[in-house]
């Protein structure tokens, strides 16, 4: 049978009974109970007061605050975010200081706290930042060194579907290699488009992108399955800064002159914005002086890759200085006894680990330092600028 546990109710009946059988004084009762005295009289008072419900527990928050937000309020403030889903705190109390004056409006932050209430804040997903790029970007001095990818933004044409423009630039000629109007900015919508710029072209020693898909990801090194190909290429994938679009400023002026040609308005279906986009890259390429070519065309001086686009991946292959692992299908690697997270975007592939001068271990893929391995946590961990 188990003890039976007495309450602190349990013990406060057993105390006033004690002090109705005439048997204890309250010094007694707080020796035998071990409370102070005024607790013993706060407790007696409270029974000739109430009888057995002043024994129970009282709330200790106060029964009237001035500064509290009022019913009227409250409901006000309710009933305009109901209005207005997407505003937040600041602009609601705006819009209701103006629209009602008379009443105390609460600052934003308690409005906040009074709609998380009422469960009218969704509470954001915490998203996972592309590590930063902080390799120098490789010189445009000739055709082929770089070249730049982007998605310009997303629009509809005339039959309401999306379309989403993927463009790739020489870096130094300013040849507009490819822009094609795509249904997602998916992987598999890419990949085939890149091939057939290899293909026609040949392959560059760099390509520079934002940190989006699928171009990079949160992932180790910001590598994406995309960029893994790239490097199994022997290209160089290139990440601008967040919120520097400087980084890739003439592939953006291209942009810019894309847009004014080819989206006033956007075309009835993708089939013919793809005819407007292919007419725009053939004068821009052919036709169009360009100042900083000196008036000349793009086509004229660009000219195709010597590195050709190889039928068979080559091999990955690591000096005698590397340790090599290969990627399991966790994204995980095994090293000196314990299973280290890298990349999913790296499955299947060999990673080589070669110690420096400090005792840490950096971690490459083909010739590119994705990381460094701290041996006081065993975590990787990206360069930071």
């Amino acid at each position: 049978m188990p003890w039976k546990q007495e309450t602190p109710m349990d013990q406060r009946i057993k105390l006033i009974a004690d002090w109705l059988s005439g048997d204890y004084g309250k010094t007694a009762l707080s020796q035998r109970y071990g409370v102070s005295r005024p607790t013993v009289d706060k407790w007696i008072n409270r029974y000739e007061q109430d009888g057995a419900r002043g024994l129970t527990e009282r709330s200790r928050a106060p029964q009237h605050c001035p500064h509290r937000t009022s019913e009227t309020v409250t409901a006000l403030l309710v009933e305009a975010k109901l209005q207005h889903m997407d505003w937040g705190p600041k602009k609601l109390v705006r819009y209701l200081t103006t629209r009602s004056p008379q009443y105390a409006w609460p600052a934003a932050s308690t409005a906040g706290e009074i709609l998380r209430r009422h469960g009218l804040v969704s509470q954001k997903r915490r998203r996972c930042k592309t590590p930063v790029y902080c390799s120098p970007f490789q010189g445009c001095e000739a055709p082929n060194q770089v070249w730049s990818a982007d998605y310009k933004g997303q629009f509809k044409t005339g039959d309401g579907r999306w379309c989403y423009p993927l463009t790739l630039t020489d870096n130094h000629s300013r040849y507009l290699l490819a822009c094609q109007g795509l249904t997602r900015p998916r992987l598999k919508e890419t990949r085939p488009w890149f091939e057939w710029a290899f293909r026609e072209y040949g392959l560059p020693d760099a390509i520079r992108t934002d940190n989006g898909a699928p171009f990079a990801s949160a992932g180790l090194g910001g590598l994406s399955v995309l960029s893994v190909w790239w490097l199994k290429l022997g290209i160089k994938p290139e990440r601008i800064k967040p919120g520097r679009p400087d980084q890739n400023g003439r592939h953006e002026r291209m942009h810019r002159s894309l847009k004014a040609a080819t989206l006033s308005p956007p075309a009835k279906d993708l089939h013919q914005q793809q005819a407007v986009f292919t007419a725009f890259q053939h004068t821009f390429n052919t036709k169009r002086p360009h100042e900083a070519l000196q008036m000349a065309t793009p086509a004229s001086c660009y000219r195709p890759s010597q590195k050709r686009y190889p039928e068979r991946l080559p091999s990955i292959e690591y000096g005698d200085e590397f340790e090599v692992r290969k990627v399991r299908s966790n994204g995980q690697i095994k090293w000196q006894g314990q299973r280290l997270y890298v990349s999913e975007a790296l499955i299947g592939e060999p990673v080589g680990l070669k110690e420096i001068d400090n005792g840490q271990w950096a971690l490459y893929f083909c010739n590119h330092h994705i990381a460094t391995l701290n041996l006081k946590n065993n975590r990787f961990e990206t360069p930071n600028v």
